[in-house]
């Protein structure tokens, strides 16, 4: 598998988070850690259907337990701090923080063997970041209230949390993607004891909600976490970190399209921006050598 075509596997990650917000708006008023335990398990079982074709696969749940702290870190501990920041601040000042994601993944990155840093990376995941800002609060600005200090703080760990467990798995690119079948089923556990600690049990209310549930556990916390992991491990990483900026601007598009939100210049200045700071990431990409001219043909005279 070339870099490029695990980049662009990875990149299916984004398409897939686009969706978390209208599956998790269509599930009715599922609390947030049972949602997350529901999904995760599909998740896992996602994973689990590998074993059928190959049922070797599941040895490869043997890892150190470094690689496992990493995996559950990653997809729990971001969740954990994710819905907890949403308990402790407001939902606008959370979602904004959390965003930081991306481009620490794009800086982080200059910490990795390998992998050189450059400057339009980083403007590419900044303008992507600049949109982000735009979408969150609606080109309203900023207000940073000391009450909601805890909450922001919060925001920020699980910033660090999945761009530290993105860019650290390249340090593990060894350990096989169906690992993460483990780290999905350890995740529907801890977040399941954390829905008895916390929340009270509601069941989706109908069909259409079970779907939205099962829509989850297949795409935004299944599948993703697999090809994300592919992409992290073999891909672009600066590319992906910065290309992570179109998942909440699709996700909003994707919100108007079903009639939950509105257009406004606010997403059309984000849309802007988003795509331009893509594109400026992609450079290494999409730009392609010219290749040298060939010398002429020249034969030997005829003797």
């Amino acid at each position: 598998m070339t870099r490029n075509q695990a980049t662009l596997i990875g990149a299916t990650s984004i398409l897939n988070w686009s969706f978390l917000a209208l599956f998790t708006a269509a599930s009715g008023r599922v609390p947030p850690f049972q949602l997350c335990a529901m999904a995760f398990a599909i998740g896992a079982l996602v994973g689990a259907t590998r074993w059928v074709k190959n049922p070797n696969a599941i040895m490869q749940m043997k890892q150190p337990v470094l690689v496992w702290l990493l995996g559950i870190g990653g997809l729990f501990g971001y969740h954990f701090f994710y819905f907890t920041s949403l308990r402790n601040a407001p939902p606008v000042d959370a979602g904004l923080i959390n965003y930081l994601w991306p481009l620490l993944i794009v800086l982080f990155s200059a910490l990795l063997p390998d992998e050189r840093l450059k400057p339009h990376h980083v403007l590419g995941a900044l303008l992507g970041l600049g949109g982000a800002v735009l979408i969150v609060t609606k080109g309203r600005g900023i207000e940073v209230d000391p009450r909601y200090a805890f909450g922001y703080a919060i925001g920020i760990c699980g910033a660090l949390t999945w761009s530290s467990y993105s860019v650290l798995s390249r340090r593990v690119a060894h350990v096989p993607t169906n690992a993460v079948t483990g780290f999905c089923a350890a995740t529907a556990v801890l977040s399941f004891f954390c829905h008895l600690i916390w929340e009270q049990t509601v069941w989706p209310a109908d069909f259409g909600q079970w779907l939205a549930v099962l829509g989850l556990g297949l795409g935004p916390l299944g599948i993703a976490f697999y090809t994300w992991d592919l992409g992290m491990k073999k891909g672009d990483i600066q590319l992906l970190g910065a290309g992570a900026y179109l998942a909440p601007l699709l996700s909003t598009l994707i919100l108007i399209g079903f009639g939950m939100g509105e257009f406004s210049w606010a997403i059309g200045a984000a849309c802007v921006l988003i795509t331009v700071g893509a594109l400026i990431a992609s450079k290494d990409m999409i730009r392609r050598k010219k290749p040298l001219p060939q010398p002429p043909n020249v034969q030997s005279p005829p003797t």
